[in-house]
Formats: C-alpha cells, sequence, structure tokens
C-alpha cells in the first residue's frame, strides 16, 4: 500500500493511532476489498466443514478419531518443517522483485519435490519409532503424501500473493475444503469409514494441486526445470531462519494433541481435537488476512513509516471481528458441539471446557499475531524463532507435568499459557527491531471493548433469558456500539471511505 505525497494524504506521526487517514481512501478501500472477499469465501465454506468434521468425528467414534488425529498431527508437523522457509521466501523475493520468479524457479520447483519425498520417508519413520504399525502406518503415509502436496499448493499460491492476485489466491484457499464438504457428504449415506475419509480427502488436495498448476501455467508462462546447485543452495540458506519459523510453530501449535493421544489416550485427543478444530477454523480468519500483511510489510521493507501506518490500520481489522467470536465461544461454546449424538453429556461438558481456554488463546492472537507478520517479513525471523523455541520446551515440560493429570484440559491452558509469553516478546522486539511505535491507545481501546462486550454479554446470559441466536445478535450490536463509543473505528473513516472511488 503506496504512500502519495504532495497531492494526496501522507503520514503523520501526530495522527491518532491507526487512523484510515494514514493512507489514501481509494487504496484502504481496494485493500478492505481484498479481504472481505477472502473472508467471504472462508465464511462460506469452512464453517460447514467443521461441522460436517465433527459429524465425522462422531461416526467413527472417540477412539478412532483420536487415534487418526494423532497421525494427521504427526504428518502435519513434519509436512510444514518440509517446506523449510522457501514458501515465505518467495513470497518476500517476488514481492520485492518479480524477476525472481523466472530465475529461480527452474531451481525451486524441483528443490521443493525432493524435500516433499523425503519428509515423506522422514513421516513414515517418525511414525514407526512412535510405535505405529501395520495399517495405521498405511494410514499415516497416504495423511502425509496428501499435506506434503498441500504445502506445494501453499508454495505456488504464495506466487498468487506475491503478485498481489489476492482474490484468485483467495478462491483456491477454500476449494480443497470446498471439494473435500462434497465427497464427505456423498459419503454419510452409502457408510462412512477411515479409510474412505482419508481417500476423499487425498482426492480434493489432488484436484486443487492440478488446477493450480495449471493457473500459475496460464498466468506466468511454462517453468523449465533446471537445478541450479548454487542456487539451490542459497535458496536454502537464505530460507533457514524461516525454516525453524515453520517448525516450531508447527510443533507449538500441534505438539499437544500427539502427547495427548500417546501419554493418556486417544479419548482425550478426540475430546481436544473437537475443540481445536472449532479454533482452527476460527483463526483460519488470521492465516487468511495476515498472509496479504505480510506481502504488503514485505514490500514496504526499508520504509518504517509506511510498516507503521500498515500495522496500525491491521490492528483494527485483525482484532475487531474475533472478539465477538471469542465471546461466543465462552458464553454460548456448548452450542458447536450439537453434532455429537453419540457423546455423552460429561464428553460435550469436557470439550467445551477446552474449547473455553483455547478461544482464549485465539484472543491472545487476534490481538498480538500481526506483530510476528511484521517481524517474519522484515528479515527478523531469528528472535522470532527463539521466542517460539523457548514457548514449546516450556510447553512439553507442562505436558509432561499436567497431562497425566488433567488431561486435554492440560493441553489447552498450556497452550494459552505459551501464547501470552510468545506475544509479550513480540511487543519487546517490535519497536527494537523495525522501527515501528506500537498502537498502545489502540490496544487499550480493543481490550476494553472486550471487556465492555464480556461485561454485556453476561448481563444478558443471566438476566435477558433470550433465545441463543438474540443473545448472540443482541451481543453484536453492543460490540459495534463499544466500538463506536471507544474510538476504535470513527463515523469520519467510515464515510471517507465510502465518499472514495
Amino acid at each position: 500500500m503506496r504512500l502519495i505525497s504532495g497531492r494526496g494524504l501522507v503520514l503523520n506521526h501526530t495522527l491518532p493511532s491507526g487512523s484510515f487517514t494514514d493512507f489514501t481512501p481509494c487504496s484502504i478501500k481496494r485493500f478492505l476489498g481484498n479481504i472481505s472477499f477472502v473472508v467471504l469465501l472462508n465464511l462460506l465454506v469452512k464453517p460447514g466443514w467443521v461441522v460436517l468434521e465433527n459429524v465425522v468425528q462422531d461416526r467413527l467414534g472417540h477412539e478412532v478419531f483420536g487415534t487418526f488425529t494423532a497421525l494427521l498431527t504427526l504428518a502435519t508437523i513434519v509436512a510444514g518443517i518440509s517446506d523449510l522457509g522457501t514458501t515465505q521466501l518467495t513470497t518476500k523475493r517476488l514481492a520485492a522483485s518479480p524477476g525472481f520468479f523466472q530465475e529461480y524457479f527452474p531451481t525451486l520447483l524441483p528443490l521443493r519435490i525432493g524435500l516433499g519425498v523425503g519428509f515423506l520417508l522422514a513421516t513414515v519413520g517418525v511414525g514407526w519409532v512412535l510405535g505405529y504399525r501395520g495399517h495405521w502406518l498405511l494410514l499415516l503415509a497416504i495423511t502425509a503424501a496428501g499435506l506434503l502436496l498441500t504445502q506445494y499448493i501453499l508454495f505456488l499460491r504464495g506466487v498468487l500473493q506475491a503478485h498481489q492476485r489476492f482474490n484468485t489466491d483467495a478462491m483456491l484457499s477454500v476449494l480443497e475444503r470446498l471439494l473435500l464438504l462434497g465427497l464427505v457428504l456423498a459419503l454419510l449415506p452409502v457408510g462412512l469409514s477411515l479409510d474412505r475419509y482419508v481417500g476423499a480427502r487425498t482426492i480434493a488436495v489432488g484436484f486443487t494441486f492440478l488446477l493450480l498448476v495449471v493457473l500459475i501455467r496460464r498466468f506466468y508462462g511454462r517453468v523449465s526445470l533446471r537445478p541450479q546447485w548454487l542456487q539451490a543452495r542459497q535458496v536454502l540458506l537464505d530460507s533457514l531462519p524461516l525454516a525453524l519459523i515453520t517448525l516450531v510453530y508447527g510443533l507449538n501449535e500441534r505438539v499437544d494433541m500427539l502427547m495427548l493421544e500417546r501419554l493418556v489416550s486417544s479419548k482425550e485427543a478426540s475430546y481436544y481435537a473437537a475443540a481445536y478444530r472449532w479454533v482452527d477454523a476460527v483463526m483460519m480468519y488470521l492465516w487468511t488476512v495476515l498472509p496479504l500483511f505480510f506481502a504488503r510489510f514485505a514490500r514496504a521493507t526499508g520504509r518504517p513509516d509506511e510498516q507503521q501506518s500498515l500495522l496500525w490500520f491491521g490492528q483494527r481489522v485483525v482484532t475487531v471481528p474475533l472478539l465477538f467470536v471469542v465471546g461466543f465461544g465462552l458464553f454460548r461454546g456448548e452450542l458447536l458441539f450439537f453434532q455429537f449424538g453419540h457423546s455423552t453429556p460429561a464428553e460435550v461438558a469436557r470439550m467445551t471446557q477446552c474449547l473455553q481456554l483455547l478461544f482464549l488463546n485465539v484472543l491472545v492472537h487476534a490481538f498480538f499475531a500481526i506483530y510476528s507478520t511484521l517481524l517474519t517479513s522484515t528479515d527478523h525471523e531469528k528472535p522470532v524463532s527463539w521466542l517460539v523455541t523457548g514457548s514449546i520446551f516450556l510447553n512439553v515440560a507442562m505436558n509432561f507435568v499436567l497431562m497425566p493429570r488433567f488431561g486435554a484440559l492440560a493441553g489447552a491452558l498450556n497452550t494459552l499459557l505459551c501464547a501470552v509469553l510468545v506475544s509479550g516478546g513480540y511487543l519487546w522486539l517490535v519497536p527494537r527491531r523495525t522501527g515501528v511505535r506500537l498502537p498502545w491507545g489502540m490496544l487499550l481501546r480493543l481490550a476494553l471493548v472486550f471487556v465492555g462486550l464480556c461485561g454485556g454479554w453476561y448481563l444478558l446470559r443471566t438476566y435477558a433469558g433470550l433465545p441463543w441466536w438474540l443473545e448472540a445478535g443482541a451481543a453484536g450490536l453492543w460490540l459495534l456500539a463499544l466500538v463506536a463509543a471507544l474510538g476504535v473505528v470513527k463515523v469520519s473513516e467510515i464515510r471517507q471511505l465510502r465518499g472514495s472511488k
């Protein structure tokens, strides 16, 4: 997002933090349009998928699905590591220098294929060491192959993001889930088994990959595969800090389910998975919006004023929508498990408690994840990786101590504590490493908005006696009133956007 001096609006450090007037109204309107389109597509597809996957879990049973969740977690961790940071590096380099595509992709494409094959073998080996045998090991291999292909899709989508093709990227981001939704719905009447479910996942990702390859060739032409060792070596060296971040984030987010299945029981892992699935769906808003800011931050490298304006603007875009979602999870979380007709009330209550703790983790990310995006997009990956590495050691240590006694609740609580620790590190790093000032005033106003929302929702829940949907609607209106009253978004800003062309 560019600043226009002379005939447009320029950055003014005396403006209120996050003011829309830091940009031209047209550029903001266009960027908000990109974000809105991405979010709309995800809202149309992914909540439906989460509901359907809950149905799958209910049909297969907590025991079977808990073991599959552990396999999926292991495959997800290793698939994330297989990227070795090349996706983020490619997005950064392409955003700054479009010629990077023609020069390096003849090497990058076969390099990624080789990494995928190598890490597939590593996944199966780790699974064998952890004690999986026979048919479970085969399912692990198939699941890992699909996830490695998903990683390759994310790598190719980085090309679209770097060239600011956000709408095309948005459509591809939901295509795999949409296909899987249709395949699983088709399987429900004829009988759903774990093998059929894994097969449906593989078909969906395979089709999405082939379509993306066709689109890349149409947009950018055919890329000849001419791997050069010196280029491959340079790319791997440059992406190493990002690879470390990918490793530590993958472990930090996923290790709990694997440890629950190995240390406690597959049922406890299944309870945690049911709650985390909703968290993952909500966090999709962040993982959909933040890559747009990642590309913008990378393009503004070396221009801290522009990055500061982006950060202050992004703070509201990222945080405000999630405040309502977190409030709903805290006060009406049990409604999200209506699909579990074969579960006992105690099991539903256990899943709800996990969900409430994990939604507090979402709240922390809603406030502070954008600071990690700024740091990693501007070559400050190393301190971020050390922060998250420290949180992983703390998380794993607490898991060993608390999981045998408290099961899934321990995993959720440990995740929350580690998120708070890492987020505090982001706030300390950003002004020191990037020169970007933190929007403390806006953070305080957003915190007051959330406290006010929870207070209002508590009164509605305790005294109003409304149906849940009417209660949620009233809470949403109360949130909008708080946002306006506390100056998070001003009426003048809305008018300015509406009047821009």
